[in-house]
Order: structure tokens, then C-alpha cells, then sequence
């Protein structure tokens, strides 16, 4: 018998499940079939072909590869979740008959579920873990604001609270920290771990207001939060090995005492105070960070192009790690302290605040040797000469341009310059005109430095004798050179002949050409001697130019039809790809015309703002 081919039994129409098939073949509720996604990584693929997918229905359906569950079949937590479904059917009928001992039994038996060996099998390396710990941190971070609720337990925000200060102590260890930002959502940093780029949101501190739960599902969060937990422990533990420290850290304060957890103020003065502590450190050391030497490059800088770069990025990178070394900054009341100890460490600072505030103060106000002190408030009544006074904003700004900038324009009251964000590239369609000036003046400052480096280096010195042309005598001359080099060779040629007759006809043609040269010549000299003004200088030969206005109208059409023919110039199975690098491209550059034109309409705002101000003032003076 032939074997029937029947519909949607092979190709795309066999690849994917529908959610409801994939529960079904799980044998797991909603709830915990989305829990068991989050923490294998499985998530809804899109197929290429949606109808022949969804055995031609059009309906938009969410559809999961065949593969990616029938590789969730094998995971040893699917019988983990039909256990809890057990126990939590038995745990509503204690409670129904009101047998409390058999129910607090059951609860102590509750299933748990053991995450250690699916971080293994999603991360093979710990480079691999490190790629992700950008949104692992981020969660974190969230979550160790939270206060204890329903879904979010204490255990969970506990455990974030905690491996969140060791992390921040391993980056104050390292100086990873590159880049900081201030933003709406929160402070923005970004660190260089193990040759990997990790950028995190620490959210401001704002007393917590329960929501109704319409814009997040928390029990998603919790899924995350849990897997992300476990692993952040073994990454702090392999990071902490790599700089000699000893882990579990020791703090001053625990985290997990019930008065810490009961106030938050007390919580967050504790996470500060242990921010400003030395860790203990397995080698003995005193935790200071010695500067690695650069390695000198064999050969010439010609040979290896990149290598003056690579060296400026290394002397820059030096210079950064300890930015604020040798310096000691002092935080006001009204100053975020938490972002601020941070940065300030992690560059070579010392930093205190005040004593009856909290706890952690290392140096008081008064110390002499105090060189910056923190202030966001209009004006103070006491200050001392030996310090500078700057808002908060400096240190950011400082830490982004990787020096330490002057601070006549962070002083109190003073209307700061506008906070730039580091992350922008180059390319960008849109950059704030700051930004501009900024990177203008440091190509300027670079310019500057290179040509007084290579001043007496590159210097060209002439002697007296050699005289300095005129570009179009020397032309002339060149031209001239090149001639007598045609007739010698001409004549070389002309002379290599055998026969008498061919002689005879090169000697003739010899002569010709002589003749011609020297006609040739003739001419190049009564050129010379017109070009020749009165005083010997050569006569001017430039003329006066025409101004050319294009028609803006037939440029934009030509640039329309260079447009389409290249269109038509792509393969048609990347025509798709054009099609959406084209769309992207132009909500980009939409974008970036929206920017500039609020930009100029809040320069013009500021502009007559300005104008009546004036004439507020002349009137005043008048009157």
C-alpha cells in the first residue's frame, strides 16, 4: 500500500503546540506551566508560516515549539508541581474540617523546589551567567525595596536585599564601575565584569503604595525572583573568589534581624553603613586594588594601528579607578546617600555624613581635611575655605566625562548644566547640542595635545639653499623633465633598429622629434615668461566662481528614485529585511526631528523668557 500524505501532518503544521496542547501534555495548570517556562527559559516561538502552524486557522494563537516541550517532559520540577497541586488540595481540606495541627503538618511538608541545577544547565560557563546579570540585578534591586506582601514573601525580599549589598561591595572591590546616570526610573550603572558590559537600575527610594495589581501580574515577578536569586548566589560566590574576599561577607549589621526588617529606615541606614566598611579578605590583604603596568607592545605603532588606541583606553581606564582618590567628600541631610557612597568608592574615595543621621559616619564635619561636601539646598550659613561646595550632580558628571570637572558650575544655588547620559553612541540621529560642544571641545583639546607632541618631532627644517616653488612652476618643470625622458627613450628605441633603411627612417624621425622638442620647448619658455609679472612672481590664473543654487524640488525626487532603484537592486528574500531596516530608519529620523523641534521651541521659550526679563529689569531701573 502508498503511504497518504495527510495535512498538517508533517513540515510547519507538526512543529508547534498551542498553549492549551502544551498544558495538556504537561499536565500542568496555567499557573504553573508559565512558572516552569520562566525558569527553563522557554518561551512562545513565532512561525514563519502562521496558518500552516495553526492548521489553517488565522487566529492569533500563542504557539511553543514541539521540541522545547518535549524537552520540558524530562524536567524532575514537573513532578514537583503535580506534588504541590496534591498537597495544596489536601492543605483546603484540613482547613475545611478545621484540623489545624494536620494542616501546619502538611505546610511543613510543603514540597520545595530546587533551582541549583537548572542555572547549571542554563549557564555552562560563568561568562554566560554574567551576559545575563543585567536584568537579574535590575530585578533585585526592585524587589529589595518591596515590603513584605502576599506574593512577594519576606524570604524573597530579604534574599534580594542581601545579595544586592554583595554585589555592590564586589564592584566597590573591583572598580568595575564605568558609568552612571540619573535618570526618571532610577541611577543607571554600568560595570565592566570579567570583560563583560553590565548595566543595572537601582530605583529611587520611595515609600511603598499598594497598586490594585491591574498593570503587573507580581506572581509572573515571583517566578523571576526566585530563579533569579539562586542565580545571583553562585555568581557573588565565584566573583568574591576572584577578588579575594571572603564570602559570606561579615556585616556590621544583619540584614535579617527582625528590627531591620520591621523599619525601613532601619534597613536602609544598615545597607549605607555596610557600604562604607572594608570587607574581610581571604589573602589578609587591606583591600586596595594595585595598578596593573601596561604592557609595552614590541614594535612601531605603524606595524600595530590599534595599539595607541588600545593604550589611550588603558591610561584612561587607570586614571578612572581612582578618580577620587586622595579625596574626602561629606554628604548633607537632603543628599541621596546610598547611589553617592557607592560611586564615591568605587573610585578611591572617602566619604562620611553626619553622626546623629545614622550610623557608619567615619569622619565628622568639621575635619579639616575635608576637600567636597555634598549640598542640595540653596544656601548654608557655616562653611569652611578649605573645601568645595558642589551639588550632587558633580560626582555623576565627573565619573561619566572620566575627570574632575571644574566646580564653579556646581556650586550652591547654581543653575547646573544639563545632566548628558553616557550610554549614547556616536551614530545617533539626534544628539543635544551640549553633547555637541562637548565632544567638539575634546577633539579640539586632543588636536591641541598631538600637535604639541609632535611639534619638535615632525618638524621639517629647510635649508637655505633650496629654494621654495610656485606649485605651477614646478609643474612646468616637472612636465619638461618628463618630456626629455620621452625623446631619450624614443631615440634608444629608434637606435635599436638592424637594417640600413630602418636607420636611415629613425635617423629622420629622430631628427623630427628633436625639432618637435625643441618647439615644445620653445613654447614651455615663452609660457614661463608671460605667466612672469613685473617682480618675477607668477600671474594669478584663478578666476572668479559662480554661486550654483540646486532646486531643492529635483533633489528630493532624485533622492527618491536613487531610493526606489535600490529597492528594486535587493534579493527578494531580504526584501523583508530592508523593508523593516527602512521603517526603522525612519522612525528614527521622526524621532530625531521631534527632539530638535522641541528643543528649539524650549531655547525660544527660554529666549523671550529672557527678553521680558530685561525689560522687566530696564522698567525697574527706569521707574
Amino acid at each position: 500500500m502508498v503511504k497518504r500524505n495527510h495535512k498538517f501532518k508533517s513540515g510547519e503544521g507538526a512543529m508547534y503546540y498551542t498553549r492549551k496542547t502544551a498544558m495538556n501534555k504537561l499536565q500542568l495548570s496555567i499557573r504553573d506551566f508559565r512558572q516552569l517556562c520562566i525558569l527553563k527559559g522557554i518561551y512562545p516561538r513565532e512561525p514563519k508560516h502562521r496558518a500552516r502552524a495553526q492548521h489553517g486557522s488565522r487566529e492569533l494563537k500563542i504557539l511553543y515549539h514541539k521540541k522545547d516541550i518535549t524537552f520540558l517532559l524530562h524536567e524532575p520540577i514537573v513532578w514537583t508541581l503535580r506534588d504541590r497541586k496534591i498537597y495544596n488540595r489536601r492543605i483546603r481540606h484540613a482547613a475545611a474540617k478545621k484540623n489545624i495541627h494536620l494542616r501546619d503538618i502538611r505546610l511543613a511538608n510543603y514540597p520545595q523546589l530546587k533551582l541549583d541545577h537548572i542555572v547549571k544547565e542554563r549557564y555552562p560557563t560563568f561568562i554566560d551567567a554574567i551576559k545575563e546579570l543585567d536584568d537579574c540585578m535590575t530585578l533585585l534591586f526592585m524587589f529589595s525595596t518591596f515590603p513584605a506582601t502576599k506574593i512577594i514573601t519576606r524570604e524573597l525580599t530579604r534574599m534580594s536585599r542581601r545579595l544586592t549589598v554583595e554585589f555592590m561591595h564586589y564592584v566597590i572591590a573591583a572598580q568595575a564601575l564605568r558609568k552612571v546616570f540619573v535618570s526618571i526610573k532610577g541611577y543607571y550603572f554600568q560595570a565592566e565584569i570579567k570583560g563583560e558590559t553590565v548595566t543595572w537600575i537601582v530605583p529611587h527610594y520611595f515609600p511603598y503604595a499598594p497598586h490594585r495589581g491591574e498593570m503587573i501580574d507580581l506572581s509572573i515577578m515571583k517566578s523571576f525572583g526566585d530563579f533569579f536569586t539562586v542565580m545571583a548566589g553562585f555568581i557573588n560566590f565565584r566573583l568574591y573568589n576572584s577578588v579575594n574576599l571572603a564570602y559570606p561577607p561579615q556585616f556590621a549589621q544583619s540584614f535579617d534581624s527582625d528590627e531591620t526588617m520591621a523599619n525601613e529606615q532601619r534597613f536602609l541606614d544598615d545597607r549605607i553603613q555596610a557600604l562604607n566598611v572594608e570587607l574581610l579578605r581571604s589573602d589578609g590583604g587591606n583591600g586596595e586594588v594595585e595598578e596593573p603596568e601596561l604592557l609595552e607592545f614590541a614594535g612601531n605603532d605603524e606595524e600595530l594601528p590599534h595599539v595607541s588606541q588600545i593604550r589611550e583606553e588603558a591610561q584612561s581606564l587607570n586614571k578612572l579607578k581612582t578618580l577620587f582618590k586622595g579625596l574626602k567628600f561629606f554628604l548633607n541631610r537632603e543628599v541621596p546617600r546610598e547611589p553617592l557612597v557607592f560611586i564615591i568608592r568605587c573610585f578611591g574615595g572617602k566619604v562620611s555624613w553626619d553622626r546623629t543621621m545614622s550610623v557608619g559616619a567615619s569622619f565628622d564635619e568639621g575635619d579639616e581635611t575635608i576637600t567636597h561636601q555634598v549640598v542640595d539646598r540653596p544656601s548654608m550659613e557655616k562653611q569652611y575655605i578649605s573645601r568645595d561646595y558642589i551639588q550632587p550632580q558633580w560626582v555623576f558628571d565627573s565619573v561619566n566625562q572620566r575627570r574632575l570637572l571644574p566646580t564653579n558650575k556646581y556650586f550652591i544655588g547654581a543653575v547646573l548644566p544639563p545632566h548628558l547620559s553616557p550610554f549614547t553612541q556616536a551614530n545617533e540621529s539626534y544628539v543635544p547640542p551640549e553633547e555637541l560642544a562637548m565632544r567638539r571641545g575634546e577633539e579640539e583639546s586632543n588636536e591641541f595635545e598631538q600637535a604639541i607632541s609632535g611639534a619638535d618631532g615632525d618638524e621639517e627644517h629647510i635649508s637655505d639653499d633650496e629654494e621654495v616653488l610656485d606649485p605651477e612652476e614646478e609643474q612646468q618643470k616637472q612636465d619638461y623633465a618628463l618630456l626629455k625622458a620621452f625623446d631619450a627613450e624614443r631615440t634608444d628605441e629608434l637606435e635599436s633598429g638592424n637594417n640600413e633603411d630602418e636607420n636611415e627612417t629613425n635617423d629622420q624621425d629622430k631628427k623630427q622629434a628633436q625639432e618637435n622638442g625643441k618647439k615644445q620647448n620653445e613654447t614651455i619658455d615663452k609660457k614661463q615668461k608671460a605667466n612672469q609679472s613685473a617682480n618675477g612672481k607668477p600671474k594669478s590664473k584663478v578666476k572668479r566662481g559662480t554661486t550654483f543654487k540646486e532646486n531643492e524640488e529635483e533633489q528630493r525626487l532624485v533622492n527618491k528614485n536613487e531610493a526606489a532603484l535600490r529597492a528594486r537592486m535587493v534579493k527578494p528574500k531580504h526584501r523583508k529585511l530592508y523593508s523593516k531596516m527602512m521603517e526603522s530608519k525612519k522612525a528614527s529620523d521622526k524621532e530625531a526631528n521631534l527632539l530638535a523641534k522641541k528643543r528649539a521651541q524650549i531655547d525660544k521659550q527660554k529666549k523671550t523668557e529672557q527678553v521680558q526679563k530685561q525689560k522687566q529689569q530696564r522698567k525697574n531701573i527706569l521707574g
